[in-house]
């Protein structure tokens, strides 16, 4: 099942993706794609659905109809840094002995189609295609053999950052990873029994249409049962957090020369089985 958002900034209402490729309003059996809906009951109720019988929604998603971030009122923005074996090695960076925890802001949060603004000064704005972990069932010291059943399902998510703020302006690395629009997620959040193996998982990058990155989540230290019991001891977990669980090797940083974002560009990004982001970049206002 593919939940989604859909219509205006600020608007969007709860819809699922039927089979021939059309949005079905659910706003007459939920309130939002958002807390007790994510828990494994309303994800229940929701898949006992005939999509037949929800109204159909008019336009395309992703040709004239919007679409929002596919999880409402995020709660945690959780995200992992260095988890790619080959990210790491690009960087020069040490294969990290733990999960490294960061947070983007939920004001950060757009749709996955929705324009990336480049903060007022920056010049070291980067991209980072990755795989978004969505929490259905709380939780606190979970173990790792029970972890993948507190997941509601999976996204895309663009983990932009700008690098100056991130490593050289002091303080942690949440200072250049949770401007605004910086964290596109969706289009939409695929329930688990659509995800043939979320460990061997296609997923790449192109900005104007040249290629980035091209990697898979075969390639993470840290796998997505280890990675939810370890931010468990530290944080209790409600349905909506979304934990992002770190980035292939191709980010501009680790282009030699580095590339960055000036504006003007589009980014495009996708995950195999997850569907595909567009972004254009634009100043900010």
């Amino acid at each position: 099942m593919k939940l989604l958002r859909y219509g205006p900034r600020g608007q969007e209402k709860p819809g699922l993706l039927d089979n021939e490729g059309r949005v079905r309003d659910l706003s007459g059996v939920i309130a939002d794609l958002a807390g007790p809906a994510l828990e494994p009951e309303g994800i229940a109720r929701l898949k006992a659905l005939d999509p037949a019988s929800l109204p159909a929604v008019e336009g395309r998603p992703q040709d004239g109809l919007r679409l929002g971030p596919c999880v409402g009122s995020i709660g945690k923005f959780i995200c992992i840094g260095l988890n790619y074996a080959d990210h790491a090695a690009e960087t020069g960076a040490d294969i990290p002995k733990e999960p490294i925890i960061f947070n983007k802001w939920t004001s950060s949060i757009v749709g996955p189609d929705d324009d990336v603004e480049l903060p007022r000064g920056s010049l070291k704005t980067d991209w980072e295609v990755e795989l978004g972990v969505v929490i259905g069932k709380g939780g606190k010291y979970i173990e790792e053999e029970d972890a993948l059943s507190h997941v509601a399902g999976y996204c895309v998510v663009n983990d932009v950052s700008e690098r100056e703020y991130q490593i050289e302006r002091g303080g942690t690395w949440d200072k250049g990873k949770g401007c605004d629009t910086f964290g596109p997620t969706g289009p939409w959040l695929v329930t688990p029994d659509e995800v043939n193996d979320v460990d061997s998982l296609g997923m790449w990058l192109e900005v104007d249409g040249r290629r980035y990155q091209d990697g898979s989540t075969s390639t993470m230290i840290f796998r997505v049962p280890e990675l939810i019991a370890y931010v468990s001891r530290f944080m209790s977990l409600q349905p909506g957090d979304v934990i992002s669980t770190g980035t292939p090797p191709g980010v501009g940083m680790g282009q030699k020369p580095p590339v960055y974002l000036k504006g003007g560009e589009v980014m495009r990004l996708g995950i195999e089985g997850l569907g595909v982001q567009t972004q254009k970049v634009v100043s900010a206002k």
